[in-house]
């Protein structure tokens, strides 16, 4: 029989390229074929509420500068008007952080339960003034002698409120930190009580 000639091209073909070939044609064939619903996919799918969650925190990520600004303006806003309402009603959570702890709410307390000289200082400050006024001189020194007594009045009951509530934090509070309770509670009772934040929580002469 005759022989045929092989091509060149056949015999020294590389043996690599033909490996390769049906591996990439396999490759791209099933790329190409649609995925099986009910295959799995690699990784666990996330449960609904977490991707909820995911999709709240990227929409609610700044884009830019402008709009971080206004969400940082936002956010300070209403902290503050947490924090006004947290004055208004005593809630522990959202007070600024001299007037958290329980130290300090029951030095609040023990101030808003007494009545203190200090606290009537600005409605006798007017009186006395009008007196100093007048252009009689009995008057004015009576006008002088008040302010002598009021300011004497205010220093004896700051000192024994002072004394008396620094006793009654040791008994209370012996294993709490009591730095500075007593100057806040003597700073309190400079005020009027209405005016008072946060606002009193106990009556007068109710034991806190």
């Amino acid at each position: 029989m005759p022989v045929q000639p092989l091509p060149l091209g056949f015999v020294f073909r590389s043996r690599a390229k033909d490996e390769k070939a049906p591996a990439d044609k396999a490759q791209v064939t099933l790329s190409k074929q649609p995925r099986d619903p009910q295959a799995p996919k690699g990784r666990p799918t996330p449960k609904r509420s977490e991707a909820q969650s995911q999709r709240r925190s990227v929409a609610h990520t700044p884009t830019n500068r402008k709009e971080a600004a206004k969400r940082q303006r936002e956010e300070r806003r209403q902290a503050l008007e947490r924090q006004r309402q947290a004055l208004a009603s005593g809630d522990e959570r959202y007070l600024p952080a001299r007037d958290k702890g329980p130290v300090r709410k029951f030095a609040r307390d023990w101030v808003d339960s007494r009545f203190n000289v200090a606290e009537f200082f600005l409605p006798l400050a007017v009186v006395i003034l009008v007196l100093s006024v007048v252009r009689v001189p009995s008057i004015q020194s009576l006008a002088l002698l008040l302010w002598l007594i009021v300011i004497v009045l205010i220093v004896l009951d700051a000192a024994v409120s002072g004394f008396r509530l620094k006793k009654r934090l040791k008994e209370r509070f012996p294993d709490e930190n009591r730095r500075g309770a007593v100057a806040y509670a003597l700073m309190r009772s400079l005020q009027m009580r209405r005016l008072r934040l946060p606002k009193p929580q106990v009556k007068r002469g109710e034991r806190p």
